[in-house]
């Protein structure tokens, strides 16, 4: 679990960043984001993704950010990858609780990072905060590496022949992703293949 120095010093990192970042005119995306090593609980990721999410904000008002200007790329609430899985509907509800009560509603969009899980996880746990009812004044939205290039990467394999295919398939998560931001993805995936690395670094 990380130190409460490391919450602040991470914060204060995060907001002087997205100050810098709109004083050269652009849009901070301010990505706090919890690890899913490890066998943590649910409620210990809820816990803990709320107060980090609460000192962020707390830092970008103590820098004059102008929240409208911003984007927000957290992890959902998940458990660790070394505890039992939990269902789409408690990610969600726990994931939009948190946001509840820690993200301003000036805040114009939300954008989840995909954290290592399946490509399937990650739509489905997005659709099922879209369907979550209460107050979303915000956008809840995308921003997936893995989980949307993992298939069509796997498709296209460096092979100019596969281009058309991995376009394809690339297309199709993209579909997936876009009714799930809306609340309206209905198809019936599997939790498919973790996109986890184990200790991951940027």
């Amino acid at each position: 679990m990380p130190s409460q120095l490391a919450i602040e010093d991470n914060a204060h990192g995060l907001a002087r960043y997205a100050a810098i970042c709109q004083a050269n005119g652009l849009v901070p995306i301010v990505e706090p984001e919890i690890l899913s090593d490890g066998s943590h609980s649910i409620e210990e990721c809820a816990a803990i993704t709320q107060n980090v999410i609460a000192h962020c904000y707390k830092a970008l008002n103590d820098h004059h950010v102008f929240l409208e200007g911003t984007l927000l790329k957290p992890n959902m609430v998940l458990p660790g990858t070394e505890a039992g899985q939990v269902d789409p509907c408690t990610v969600a509800a726990l994931t939009v609780n948190v946001l509840q009560r820690t993200v301003p509603p000036v805040v114009p969009g939300i954008n989840f990072l995909s954290g290592g899980q399946s490509e399937e996880e990650a739509t489905m746990h997005l659709n099922e905060m879209n369907r979550v009812h209460g107050k979303k004044p915000w956008t809840i939205s995308f921003s997936y590496g893995r989980a949307l290039q993992a298939s069509t990467l796997k498709v296209w394999q460096g092979n100019p022949e596969n281009v058309r295919a991995a376009q394809d398939v690339f297309f199709q998560r993209c579909k997936a992703n876009g009714l799930a931001s809306l609340g309206r993805f209905e198809g019936n995936e599997t939790r498919g293949e973790s996109l986890h690395v184990k200790n991951y670094t940027y």
